[in-house]
C-alpha cells in the first residue's frame, strides 16, 4: 500500500474535491504512479482527520475523474496518468491555430493565465463537464438550474451577499443583464444617471434604448452625493447605474461610506441602482456591494468576464426584493436571449465548486500588481490613475499632447489605448485615455510597450516622430 498522506491545504477546494485534487497533482508530480494503492477509506480518515464519508466521497471524485479505480475486497487503486485516463482534453494538447485570431488589444481584459498547473486545472473542468455533454445540448431552464444557482450563491457570498436563490438568475453576460434591467425600468426619452466618466457600453445600451444618460460629477470616492440628490430632484431619474469597484476606466473604488450615502440618496428618491460589479472579485478585501446597502433597490450584475475570462459569457445577477421586477427582468431576458449557455454555466459551476475559479483570482491578482508595478517604474507618481488589481490605467495627457495624436502614435506599440471620447457622458471629453495592461499580451511585451509610451510623454509630440 502507498504510504500516501496528502496535504489538504494545498487545494482550496471543499475537502472531499481537495482528496481528488491531490490524487491528481501528485500524479502529475510522480509522487503517485498507476497501480499504486491507495490508504483504505478509515485510514486515509484518520491521518487527514477527517470523517470516512469525506474520503469515500473523494475516492468517488476521483473515479469520477478517471483517475482511480476501485475493487470491492481489493481497495482502490491510482488508474494512470490523469489525462490518459479519462480520456479528457490532455494538457499537452495543441492549440488549433485556427482559434488564434488576435485579440483586439482595446478591450480591458485580465491577462492570461500561463501557468501549467492552473491550466491544468481549468481543463480538467472543462473535461469533467464534458461527462454531461448530451444534457448541456439540451434546453435549460431560465436562470440556471438548482446546482448552478448554488454555485452562484456561494460566489456572491464572496462578496458579502446572501440572497436567496430565487433572486438569482444565471445570465448570458453583463451586456444583456443591463439590457434587459434598463428596459424594464425606463421608456425612450428617461433619464437614466451614471458617473459622467463611465462603462462605454452603457453608454451604448442607453443610446439603443433612447434613454438621457446624464453623468454626475465625481470626486476620488466616487459620484457626489449632493449631485446625485439634486438630479434626483430635477429629472426624476428612472435608474442610477454605477460601476463602484475598480472603476473603468478612472480605477477608482467608492469606499464603504460613499456607498452609504448612495443608497440613502437613492431611498429617498426611491431610484433604482444598477450596480456594475465587473471588479468586485479583484481585490482581495473590497467594500461590501451596493446590493449590500440596498437590496430593496439594487439590481447587482457580477459578471465572470473580468474576474475568470472575457470569452466566458457569464453573469449572475442580483434583482431586488420585488416580485413584479423579477418577471419582467424575467421576461426581457427570455425574450432576448432564451437562456444562459448550459455548457458555460457548468464549467463556471465545476470551477467554482473545486477551488478552480479562487486559483484564477489567485493568478490575476498577482499578475495584475506585478503589470502595475512595471508601470510604477517608468511613469512618475501621481501621472496617473491606477490600482494594485486593475487591467488599466488611466492617464490625463501631458501639455502639448492630445488623445488624437497620442492615439496615433502609440498604434505602433501592442498597448490598447483608448481615447476619453469613449467614456465622456457629457461636455468636452479630457485630453486623457486609458491605457489597456491585459489580455494575451506577456509582461515582456507589456515593459517594451510601456518603455516605448514613457519615453514619447517626456517630450512634446513633435519629438516623438512625424505625422503625414
Amino acid at each position: 500500500m502507498k504510504n500516501w498522506h496528502p496535504d489538504l491545504s494545498r487545494s482550496s477546494s471543499p475537502l472531499y474535491m481537495a482528496i481528488a485534487d491531490l490524487v491528481e497533482m501528485d500524479l502529475r508530480s510522480g509522487h503517485l504512479s498507476a497501480g499504486d494503492k491507495l490508504p483504505t477509506h478509515r485510514e486515509l480518515a484518520r491521518r487527514l482527520a477527517v470523517d470516512v464519508t469525506t474520503v469515500a466521497r473523494g475516492y468517488l471524485e476521483a473515479q469520477k475523474r478517471g483517475l482511480v479505480q476501485s475493487h470491492v475486497g481489493r481497495g482502490t487503486f491510482v488508474a494512470g496518468r490523469p489525462d490518459a485516463a479519462r480520456g479528457g482534453l490532455p494538457a499537452e494538447a495543441a492549440p488549433d491555430a485556427r482559434r488564434a485570431g488576435a485579440a483586439d488589444p482595446s478591450m480591458n481584459m485580465p491577462p492570461e493565465p500561463d501557468d501549467p498547473e492552473l491550466l491544468a486545472r481549468m481543463r480538467d473542468g472543462l473535461s469533467a463537464v464534458a461527462a454531461d455533454l448530451v444534457p448541456l445540448l439540451r434546453y435549460q431552464g431560465f436562470g440556471g438550474a438548482a446546482m448552478d444557482r448554488e454555485a452562484a450563491a456561494a460566489w456572491l457570498g464572496r462578496r458579502g451577499l446572501t440572497p436567496p436563490h430565487e433572486r438569482i438568475f444565471t445570465v448570458p453576460g453583463a451586456h444583456p443583464a443591463l439590457l434587459a434591467i434598463l428596459g424594464t425600468l425606463a421608456r425612450p426619452g428617461d433619464t437614466v444617471l451614471s458617473e459622467d466618466i463611465t462603462y462605454p457600453g452603457m453608454r451604448s445600451i442607453a443610446a439603443q434604448l433612447r434613454l438621457r444618460l446624464c453623468g454626475l460629477p465625481m470626486d476620488a470616492d466616487g459620484i457626489l452625493p449632493e449631485a446625485f440628490a439634486a438630479a434626483c430632484a430635477r429629472a426624476a431619474p428612472k435608474a442610477l447605474y454605477l460601476n463602484p469597484t475598480l472603476h473603468n476606466p478612472l480605477t477608482l473604488t467608492m469606499p464603504a461610506a460613499r456607498r452609504a450615502e448612495i443608497a440613502a440618496v437613492a431611498r429617498q428618491h426611491r431610484v433604482p441602482i444598477i450596480e456594475d460589479d465587473a471588479y468586485g472579485f479583484l481585490p482581495a478585501e473590497g467594500p461590501a456591494p451596493l446590493a449590500a446597502h440596498a437590496p430593496d433597490l439594487t439590481w447587482h450584475v457580477a459578471g465572470l468576464s473580468k474576474c475568470l475570462g472575457a470569452g466566458l459569457r457569464l453573469a449572475y445577477v442580483v434583482a431586488p426584493d420585488d416580485s413584479r421586477a423579477i418577471w419582467s427582468f424575467a421576461g426581457a431576458m427570455r425574450a432576448g436571449n432564451v437562456m444562459a449557455s448550459p455548457l458555460t454555466t457548468a464549467l463556471a459551476t465545476r470551477w467554482i465548486e473545486d477551488g478552480t475559479a479562487d486559483a484564477i483570482l489567485r493568478f490575476l491578482r498577482g499578475e495584475a500588481a506585478a503589470r502595475q508595478g512595471l508601470v510604477a517604474g517608468l511613469l512618475p507618481a501621481g501621472s496617473y490613475r491606477a490600482d494594485a488589481t486593475s487591467f488599466n490605467i488611466w492617464l490625463p495627457l501631458p501639455h502639448g499632447w492630445t488623445r488624437s495624436i497620442f492615439g496615433t502614435y502609440m498604434r505602433a506599440s501592442d498597448l490598447g489605448v483608448v481615447a476619453s471620447d469613449a467614456f465622456t457622458v457629457e461636455g468636452t471629453p479630457a485630453e486623457a485615455v486609458r491605457v489597456c495592461l491585459g489580455g494575451p499580451l506577456a509582461r515582456p511585451d507589456l515593459q517594451t510597450g510601456l518603455e516605448f509610451m514613457a519615453h514619447a510623454l517626456e517630450g512634446p509630440p513633435e519629438l516623438s516622430g512625424s505625422f503625414f
